[in-house]
């Protein structure tokens, strides 16, 4: 197999930070357990015969970093971008956790936002590929970004 790109590994990482904030919120394991987990079995890992892709590292542990330290932070600004009568606490876990992710990403400022929303509905229909989520995400994602980032919509 030929080595990934520097974006298909940024995007795998992507991925793999929902997976692992997801894990966080259904076990007791501590950010630190979570990332050397990931980071030691799951990049480059071999399942089903397929080879999981090479993640950053770097972007991976920055996405769990500002996550966890900006999860009030996110999830209110989560919270403003879903319909008052659904809190995200009533929303399923992949998506909360891909929130989370998005929105670390969106006040991190490294990417543009129409890249960070555009990454992140990827990882929806990974998720969910025949569902109505990557449209749901794409919708949440726009309004968080242009609460984060008012300037990249001037």
């Amino acid at each position: 197999m030929k080595s990934p790109t520097k974006r298909q590994m940024k995007s795998a990482s992507r991925l793999y930070a929902v997976q692992a904030l997801f894990q966080m919120e259904h076990s007791s394991l501590s950010i630190d357990k979570v990332r050397a987990e990931f980071e030691d079995h799951r990049f480059g890992a071999v399942y089903d015969g397929e080879e999981m892709i090479e993640g950053d590292v770097d972007h991976f542990r920055r996405l769990l970093d500002d996550a966890v330290n900006n999860q009030a932070r996110i999830d209110q600004m989560t919270d403003r971008a879903l319909v008052a009568k659904w809190p995200i606490a009533r929303i399923d876990p992949t998506l909360r956790a891909l929130f989370r992710a998005a929105g670390a990403e969106l006040i991190g400022k490294d990417a543009p936002p129409k890249v960070v929303i555009t990454e992140y509905v990827d990882v929806a229909k990974a998720f969910f590929p025949d569902g109505k989520e990557p449209r749901f995400v794409n919708g949440v994602l726009d309004h968080m970004a242009r609460e984060a980032r008012p300037d990249a919509f001037a």
